[in-house]
């Protein structure tokens, strides 16, 4: 198979794949962008493989970082963008599930693809556009299925996270796994727990992600690989977050952690610790923590709720979408936030400094709890955000204090 008009993104490159070739060197484009073209996605980044060494590599090209070099990776910066670009290798066995115990560079394409995980990822295409395809992956992208190269036990045993990326590839690309992939896939679950938590987050916010989360989540449940990831995640009915998900899709992590501890049966408390096992942000836990209990009690929302997560306005509205709460009740939440006097703290028309200026109050904590009185009357319409009736009901309250 030729591809006689490629894009753009290959032929930025194709200056790195000559260098390589008029030194007498194999160089192909390999991975993720090959098979994103083919499938007509958009294309990330555009990785090479070639039988040059790493030295070698190095000395055709003026400026290189060792990007990878234990593995065989160098990105070279003479044009433009960097290109990432990894010597033909075969790896050995992985006593820890994720990495090769040692890699071995080699001079044959085959022996480097047939590393590799999928089929639909061992795709590789010279400088003129041939496609090189020595395990069927073009067959398994016409027919929709991700498929291991060679033994996939022997691939999974290699790296256990592959088999999050099987899922991931299931959700995002909406193909079939096939039989024999996922009876490995069942086999091997356990090995998950030998996994980092970060590398494992990464796979499964793209599953969430996916347009065919529903199937995959369906699939890790029932071969119970989900028992396998942080939390007891595996012990969760996860019936109405597969319902959801099977007509809307979730655009952001944020929007589908959001979504699914929504759905969960994890207090508040044990949500944030959820969250730390998963090893996630202090800007996503924050987030979560906030605009969970409000998805929760959507229909009893307060005024002074919305403008505390006002900041987060998109991601509520999304996330009761990705739920299925009623049209008409989201453009409720979206008018009553549109409709809020301010949106912010600094919106208000009286400041602390402003305040230090009239004498009224003076720093510390008094003037952190009479700003927020203010603000929250503000908010709730029973004050004007206008300076002189602020400093007005900044006095009556001085003076009732005093009496």
């Amino acid at each position: 198979m030729k591809i006689n008009t490629l894009p753009q993104e290959f032929i930025d490159a194709q200056p790195v794949l000559k260098t390589l070739e008029n030194a007498g060197f194999e160089a192909y484009f390999v991975g993720g962008a090959v098979r994103d073209m083919l499938l007509n996605k958009p294309i990330h980044d555009v990785d090479i493989a070639t039988s040059a060494f790493p030295e070698e590599v190095k000395s055709l090209f003026n400026k290189t970082i060792d990007t990878g070099i234990q593995h065989g990776t160098v990105m070279a910066l003479d044009h433009g963008a960097g290109y990432e670009i990894t010597t033909f290798r075969t790896e050995s066995t992985y006593t820890d599930f994720r990495r090769p115990d040692k890699v071995t560079f080699v001079r044959s394409l085959k022996e480097d693809l047939k590393r590799r995980d999928f089929t639909i990822n061992a795709l590789a295409m010279n400088y003129s556009g041939n496609i090189v395809d020595l395990f069927d992956g073009l067959s398994d992208l016409k027919n929709g299925i991700v498929r291991a190269v060679g033994d996939a036990e022997v691939r999974f045993t290699e790296d256990a996270l592959r088999m999050m990326r099987a899922l991931r590839f299931s959700a995002q690309l909406e193909f079939a796994i096939d039989f024999n992939t996922q009876q490995a896939l069942r086999k091997l679950a356990p090995n998950l727990e030998k996994i980092a938590v970060e590398r494992i987050r990464v796979e499964f916010e793209k599953i969430l992600m996916g347009s065919q989360a529903s199937e995959s989540l369906q699939i890790a449940s029932r071969d119970q690989v989900m028992a396998y990831l942080p939390g007891d995640i595996g012990t969760w009915d996860l019936s109405r977050i597969i319902l959801d998900l099977e007509s809307n899709q979730a655009n952001t992590t944020q929007i589908a952690w959001i979504h699914l501890l929504a759905r969960s049966d994890l207090n508040e408390k044990k949500i944030t610790q959820f969250m730390r096992m998963w090893k996630m942000s202090r800007e996503d836990i924050k987030v979560t923590s906030l605009i969970v209990p409000l998805v929760r009690h959507i229909e009893t929302v307060r005024k002074f709720q919305l403008y505390q997560v006002y900041a987060y306005r998109d991601i509520l509205l999304s996330v009761l979408y990705l739920m299925g709460v009623p049209d008409e009740k989201v453009q409720q939440i979206d008018t009553n936030f549109a409709t809020l006097p301010i949106s912010k703290s600094a919106d208000m028309a009286i400041n602390g400094a402003d305040l230090i200026m009239t004498g009224l109050v003076k720093p510390g904590p008094e003037m952190g709890r009479t700003l927020k009185m203010m603000e929250k009357a503000v908010v709730l319409g029973q004050l004007e955000n206008k300076h002189d009736v602020l400093l007005t009901y900044i006095k009556e309250l001085k003076s009732d204090d005093k009496n």
